[in-house]
């Protein structure tokens, strides 16, 4: 890698380029030169120089330094917008390290928050939060579903709602969209939102639509009923206008491998109906979850069910622990290795170990996690293919302490895989899909291209070197090859390390 150069001319310091004066100044300007300039649209990448004024982008062309102004020079670096995280846990714990390195070594700038169906708050509560102790990354967030039916029907929540229930999630959900919200996020998966009807989600995405916000959703199944799933995803942008996005698209069962093209033209065939469906997609073979989200109907005393699990799912070996509150010890285990060490049938193995923490969880309420599992069950082709699809960008779906990679290498293995190994992307087309069409998937405005008036979050990268380190035994090394990164006009990644600023703004629907 050429490393880059900063130069100060006029003799002013380091902290303009920080942002310290405001915009439009003068006197924080700082001049990117040097870099193939990809900015996020899709195009070829320019020679260009970029001019940053505070905390916008105020020029781009063939620009010369000014006096007072902090040059950076670029030369044999990539420069794009910063990259956006559309699914994102990477809030849990509260921004304990606020630099939030795993994500600045891979070029993310801004995470989208309240996924799954899960947010811990109110909207405004969670926004004024994190005001009040700002991390180095941008936020933004949708509105748990989960949440909404935990706050209306409390513990009583393995039903149906009532007409009542639903107006007042409605209300909840309307007060908080018009607080910022980017939409409604459900979870259909998991409790609480596995109990809910089609009448219920009906009713919430009319109100989503109402309110302009949008609909994310990690559907009610990704593969023995993913179709039927699919469908009811569908039925709710055709029926209110909502856009649709489907979090972390997979065909999470061997049985479905080799479908993804049969599935990516259903989407385009809605699309074409007037459906605005989106999705998202980290590129991994193998997601994390809980150990209760491969039994739909939720008895955990059905060998069977079990049985069928670690047969088309996944297998025994693929089914590693990555937290197990009861018993630490099994972590990193498979099931079939505690299965050995039991001396019993992995099915067996599968629902004792779940019965154990439910068990614990009763013991421990207050706990806030209690298990989780990664399981290998998806195909290497069919992740390809939603990858490359037009209208799906990149997300991580990952967290800070977690066993799997993906928190701390979902970016940079997209652009070393599908770009510089196999081709499968443009670099011009990874970026876009990384910035641009992530920003018009949430519906973030301001952000995602490098254009004058525009955020100025921006990644210096190196094409030829940026890298994913992280693996399921080494789940925390961080990504290699991002220089320099900027968030809203201050810099947060300076020669591959954190400067410690804490630039952050949580993002609110409509506004940049």
């Amino acid at each position: 890698m050429q490393r880059r150069t900063l130069r100060r001319l006029g003799g002013f310091s380091l902290a303009m380029l920080c942002g310290v004066c405001g915009p439009g100044t003068g006197f924080a300007s700082t001049l990117i030169t040097g870099a193939a300039v990809y900015d996020g649209s899709g195009d070829a990448p320019r020679q260009v120089a970029v001019r940053v004024d505070g905390d916008r982008i105020v020029a781009v062309g063939a620009l010369r330094p000014i006096a007072g102004e902090t040059e950076i020079r670029a030369d044999g670096l990539a420069l794009a917008p910063g990259f956006i995280d559309e699914h994102s846990h990477h809030d849990r714990g509260h921004y304990a390290d606020r630099a939030m390195p795993p994500l600045l070594a891979q070029g993310v700038t801004t995470i989208v928050i309240g996924q799954d169906g899960e947010s811990e708050a109110p909207f405004a509560d969670v926004a004024a939060q994190f005001a009040a102790r700002p991390a180095a990354i941008n936020v933004a967030s949708y509105t748990g579903h989960g949440f909404l039916r935990e706050r209306v029907m409390g513990k009583d929540f393995k039903r149906t709602a009532t007409a009542s229930e639903v107006a007042t999630m409605q209300a909840l959900l309307a007060a908080d969209i018009k607080a910022g919200s980017l939409g409604l996020s459900t979870g259909l998966e998991y409790d609480p939102g596995i109990y809910s009807d089609h009448a219920e989600l009906l009713a919430l995405a009319r109100t989503t639509a109402a309110q302009g916000g949008r609909y994310i959703s990690h559907m009610r199944n990704e593969d023995a009923t993913f179709d039927a799933a699919l469908d009811e995803l569908l039925d709710l942008g055709r029926q209110t206008g909502v856009p649709v996005q489907i979090s972390h698209i997979k065909l999470g069962m061997v049985d479905r491998w080799g479908d993804a093209k049969k599935v990516l033209a259903k989407l385009d065939a809605a699309r074409a109906a007037g459906i605005a469906v989106t999705a998202d997609v980290y590129p991994y073979e193998y997601w994390q979850s809980t150990l209760t989200v491969l039994f739909p109907k939720r008895d955990f005393t059905d060998i069977a069910a079990a049985r069928y699990a670690l047969t088309h799912y996944t297998t025994p070996q693929g089914m590693r622990l990555g937290f197990y509150a009861p018993d630490p010890a099994y972590v990193g285990k498979t099931i079939a290795d505690i299965a050995a060490e039991r001396h019993e049938e992995p099915a067996a193995t599968y629902l004792w170990l779940i019965r154990t923490a439910q068990a614990w969880k009763a013991a421990h309420p207050d706990a806030e996690r209690v298990e989780s599992v990664i399981g290998t069950a998806m195909s290497t082709e069919d992740v390809a293919t939603f990858v490359t699809w037009k209208y799906a960008s990149i997300c991580s779906d990952g967290m800070i302490g977690s066993r799997h990679p993906r928190g701390y290498g979902a970016f940079a293995k997209v652009l070393r895989v599908y770009v510089r190994e196999q081709h499968l992307l443009t670099l011009s087309e990874a970026v876009r899909k990384m910035t641009s069409q992530a920003a018009a998937n949430v519906g973030l405005q301001g952000r995602g291209l490098i254009r004058p008036g525009y955020k100025a979050d921006l990644v210096l990268f190196d094409p030829a070197t940026i890298t994913d380190r992280a693996t399921v035994d080494n789940p925390g090394a961080l990504a290699e090859g991002v220089e320099d990164v900027l968030i809203n006009g201050e810099l947060v990644w300076a020669h591959g390390k954190p400067t410690g600023a804490t630039p952050g703004r949580f993002l609110k629907r409509g506004m940049e």
